[in-house]
């Protein structure tokens, strides 16, 4: 479950990322996280236990200290013993921000779920401090987590299986290269099986900034698909086999370019600066 808020305090910001996200030319979505997370002043913590490969971890580093952070550092987790280790909470107690990187959601949780490193990050993020996750590090930000699924646009019994994630909140899934890997209709069956959570597919270079208010705010170079079952009427997918189309009805679905905003206690979505004459 989400950590408490401390009195008077404000949640920091939790921010998915859709994968891909551009690290050369316009870093418009790193650039941000740095900036929120103190810029010069900024201490970030590079968690890339999701990626078997050995240079994902340093490469981050790189990015963020290229982008401004004053300090970074990357900070692996090979077993479940390395998230006990008193240095590697020490160090991460230190952040201003936190960036788990992509890879096998899988790994993150079976390496990192249920142990000190999780609930640190938890209750890190509820005291104010920032964090994001790319592709596989996206979707183990929430506390219901799309493991794996099928490709498509429809619906289909046995087409996705959630997980426990790390459970920064409870108020949406994840999914992300939603439009690259035609993901609307695993996003929508895990949402037809409990329609309480929102459904946020995130296009590759695409982020989803999520402030302590609850307004998703979009940059990027893609789009972020909604999915609003607030208003289901009805679900078959206790009626139907397995393999077999879900009929659901009553989604609201929006789509959100740059500059749009939704917010996930009113549900409510804006245009927000796209809606700001140019004339």
């Amino acid at each position: 479950m989400p950590s408490k808020i401390p009195d008077g305090g404000q949640r920091g910001w939790i921010i998915p990322i859709g994968g891909a996200e551009e690290k050369e030319d316009r870093p418009e979505i790193l650039s941000r996280f740095v900036a929120l997370c103190g810029g010069a002043d900024a201490n970030i913590v590079v968690i890339p236990s999701a990626s078997k490969l050995r240079d994902t971890g340093p490469r981050y580093v790189a990015l963020f200290k290229g982008l401004g952070a004053g300090e970074v550092e990357s900070l692996d987790f090979d077993t479940r013993r390395d998230a006990e280790e008193p240095n590697r909470l020490a160090r991460l107690e230190q952040a201003t921000g936190i960036f788990i990187t992509g890879g096998n959601q899988l790994r993150v949780t079976t390496l990192l779920g249920g142990t000190p490193v999780s609930r640190m990050i938890r209750s890190l993020n509820a005291s104010g401090v920032h964090v994001a996750g790319t592709s596989a590090g996206a979707a183990v930000l929430s506390e219901h987590m799309i493991a794996f699924g099928e490709e498509g646009g429809s619906p289909r019994a046995g087409s996705v299986r959630l997980a426990p994630g790390l459970g920064l909140t409870n108020r949406f899934i994840i999914d992300q290269h939603f439009r690259q890997r035609d993901r609307l209709g695993r996003l929508t069956t895990a949402l037809a099986f409990n329609p309480f959570a929102i459904g946020i597919g995130l296009d590759e270079d695409t982020a989803a900034f999520i402030g302590p208010d609850n307004e998703v705010e979009v940059l990027g170079s893609g789009g972020v698909t909604v999915v609003d079952a607030h208003g289901l009427q009805f679900s078959s997918m206790d009626l139907v086999a397995e393999g077999e189309p879900v009929c659901v009805l009553g989604l609201t679905v929006h789509v959100l370019t740059t500059g749009a905003t939704f917010n996930l206690h009113t549900r409510r979505a804006s245009a927000g600066s796209l809606s700001v004459s140019k004339d």
